[in-house]
């Protein structure tokens, strides 16, 4: 725990939000998309896509799987025909965030083409099922529809208490059971979410020179 002189002289530093394999909080929500991630490199196919809604912990699933595969990481909405080749230079490319008509579908057909030939490794992010009116090409769209997926559910209320208690200690800040268990009912079901919020009340807790008590952040809260 900090201590109150550290509480007195909050400095905007940049939080670095560690994505290691070590800091994933397994959970029944993600253990499908965990067990497709250490399952590599025996996949049955060379594409796969991690599917959930915001906050899930696809990025962090994404990010453990990119550093074993050795694969560089590009958002789908970036991605252009002529920069494919280069995309898979390293023999395998994490694709985040693809969303219906937020890419172009000329270069992921490419793409899809070329880490075919080339027996390259890809891995789809999305909060969006691949089936679903993905594409209007027909051909992107059948391909689409052939990639095995591991689906993430938003985590539930154990799974959340278990990231807050992380986040807070990543942060050095002690915290009690009383301080999760008033949180929960009270924020959004998401990792994303989580962060943030800790992120606030560390910024608050720090400028005030105070502890992190459910007092304090009910107080902040209601402002």
């Amino acid at each position: 725990m900090r201590s109150s002189t550290a509480r007195q002289l909050p400095l905007e530093l940049p939080h670095v939000v560690s994505f290691r394999r070590d800091d994933f909080l397994e959970a029944p929500a993600n253990e499908k998309a965990l067990a497709l991630v250490e399952a590599w490199p025996d996949w049955t196919v060379n594409t796969a896509a991690i599917v959930g809604p915001q906050g899930s912990g696809k990025s962090h699933l994404a990010s453990i799987w990119a550093e074993r595969a050795g694969a560089r990481v590009v958002p789908a909405r970036l991605l252009t025909p002529d920069e494919v080749p280069g995309a898979l230079a390293t023999g395998a490319l994490v694709v985040e965030n693809l969303l219906p008509g937020e890419f172009d579908e000329s270069a992921l057909f490419h793409l899809l083409n070329l880490a075919r030939e080339e027996a390259a490794w890809l891995l789809f992010t999305s909060s969006h099922v691949l089936e679903s009116g993905m594409a209007k090409l027909p051909d992107l769209a059948s391909r689409l529809r052939t990639i095995p997926s591991a689906k993430l559910d938003a985590p539930d209320d154990a799974l959340i208490a278990a990231v807050l208690v992380k986040l807070f200690a990543d942060r050095q800040v002690a915290v009690d059971q009383d301080l999760i268990a008033y949180l929960l009912p009270r924020m959004e079901r998401s990792l994303g979410s989580a962060r943030d919020l800790v992120a606030k009340i560390d910024t608050a807790a720090l400028a005030a020179g105070r502890p992190a008590t459910r007092a304090f952040v009910a107080s902040l809260l209601r402002e």
